[in-house]
């Protein structure tokens, strides 16, 4: 029974990187939080991604549009062509 709910500690952040996009199962968040409880590890990554988000969300940092952006990469991509 209890190794439905075993997981490893590289699946446990990925789950725990999956919810801070609301993409991650009920399932899922079941077994994070069951190795949330014993694991402290997997406490200190999940309580860091939820500061990181959480501080992130707050920053109102403005993101390039995708014309500025590839833009600069054809730019960028220009410059090395012609330092070759």
């Amino acid at each position: 029974m209890i190794r439905f709910f075993l997981i490893s500690r590289e699946e446990a952040f990925h789950i725990c990187d999956k919810s801070q996009y609301q993409e991650s199962t009920l399932w899922e968040k079941i077994k994070l939080n069951f190795r949330y409880l014993w694991c402290r590890t997997t406490r200190m990554y999940v309580n860091r991604n939820t500061q990181l988000t959480k501080t992130l969300k707050s920053s109102n940092l403005e993101c390039l549009e995708y014309s500025e952006r590839k833009l600069m990469e054809d730019r960028l991509n220009e410059q090395l062509k012609n330092q070759m």
